[in-house]
């Protein structure tokens, strides 16, 4: 018998929960100065990580998050039967050179910042299928590497309008396995469980590419937040459920201006979660204090906030059930200068606490 349901257009439900054995994150200064700087479990006051360029600097942040990851589920890098991991660079170039020297089987994925969860995704999806016991699921994003590949040399000091969100510096990586966390009583046990208490993906929905014709290259949440609503109504379609089914509903990066988008294109429909809404952007940084305008956005964002700040508390059982929607732009640097719109997506993954006997 499968593993797996198919629900509605574009969920599936899983028959046997899949564990999150562990979880990492590690983040750059301007992060660590957050509201979340005691969440994190590493704080880099070096950009480049020791590194001579901004991008070997992302693909150590990205290669040192997964292998702390690992390392927190009481396994070697040989353990891992293959990795979903991506970034924001041309060709995924922090992915693959940063996992390339772990020697993990390798899935590099592009989904712009919703990559944790397309990650998630195809992970959960794996080790349900019965294709690995401990499936890697990693991204990472850097603010110089994203400035530099999308927008304007640092150097050049352009003026950012008070849509913009900041880049975030940072990576969150997770493993997942078909077997709970290790026991809190056992050495290198991981911190996602807490008396018996663990958390656990019990359903994704796959997002669809939505185009509103956007075409504001710095105003990111305007272009995900149509996504975003059409997953979170999607899902809710899927499964027939109400806003209230969750404790939290957690998006990605909208930031400021996407999150009242989001809120008046699902008022729309008559579904309403402003109640229970958190959004990754919002969360990392102090907006007014740290000067980020709209919020934080990147791979590295909703990932790095997940792994620090959600899993914990839904380890803890202070929330339930979640509903979390990482959100990506699809910018592309080629299409846009040909007078193109940035489409978004976003993939939902409902992640649960449950209790081991």
């Amino acid at each position: 018998m499968s593993n797996t349901v198919q629900m509605g257009k574009a969920s599936l439900a899983f028959h046997e929960p899949v564990y999150i054995q562990s979880a990492a994150s590690i983040v750059g200064k301007k992060e660590g100065e957050g509201p979340l700087k005691h969440c994190f479990d590493m704080i880099s006051e070096d950009p480049r990580f020791g590194t001579d360029t901004w991008e070997n600097a992302e693909s150590t942040l990205q290669k040192e998050t997964a292998i702390l990851a690992i390392g927190k589920a009481g396994l070697k890098p040989s353990d891992i039967r293959m990795a979903f991991a991506g970034d924001l660079l041309a060709q995924t170039i922090a992915s693959s050179f940063g996992i390339a020297e772990i020697g993990i089987p390798f899935y590099g994925l592009y989904g712009a910042c919703s990559t944790i969860g397309e990650s998630l995704s195809l992970g959960a999806m794996s080790v349900a299928a019965g294709y690995g016991s401990h499936i890697l699921c990693a991204a990472s994003s850097h603010f110089a590497t994203a400035e530099k590949e999308f927008r304007f040399p640092l150097g050049y000091g352009n003026q950012r309008p008070l849509s913009a969100t900041w880049t975030v510096t940072g990576s969150g990586a997770c493993v997942l396995g078909d077997k709970p966390p290790l026991s809190g009583d056992l050495p290198n046990a991981s911190p996602l469980r807490h008396e018996n208490g663990c958390a656990v993906i019990t359903a994704v929905t796959t997002g669809t590419v939505i185009d509103f014709g956007f075409r504001d290259s710095l105003n990111m949440g305007g272009c995900m937040a149509p996504a975003a609503s059409d997953t979170i109504s999607r899902h809710l379609t899927d499964f027939r459920r109400q806003p209230s089914y969750y404790d939290a509903i957690i998006t990605g990066d909208l930031g400021r201006v996407g999150q009242r988008i989001l809120f008046d294109l699902l008022g729309e429909k008559d579904i309403f979660i402003s109640s229970r809404h958190y959004d990754c952007g919002l969360l990392i940084f102090d907006n007014d204090a740290q000067d980020t305008h709209s919020g934080g956005s990147g791979c590295g964002c909703a990932a790095a906030v997940l792994a620090a700040f959600i899993l914990p508390r839904i380890v803890s059982g202070q929330w339930k059930k979640v509903l979390f929607v990482p959100t990506g732009a699809m910018l592309s640097k080629v299409s846009f200068n040909e007078g193109e719109s940035v489409p978004g997506i976003a993939h939902g993954i409902v992640i649960e606490h449950v209790q081991l006997s």
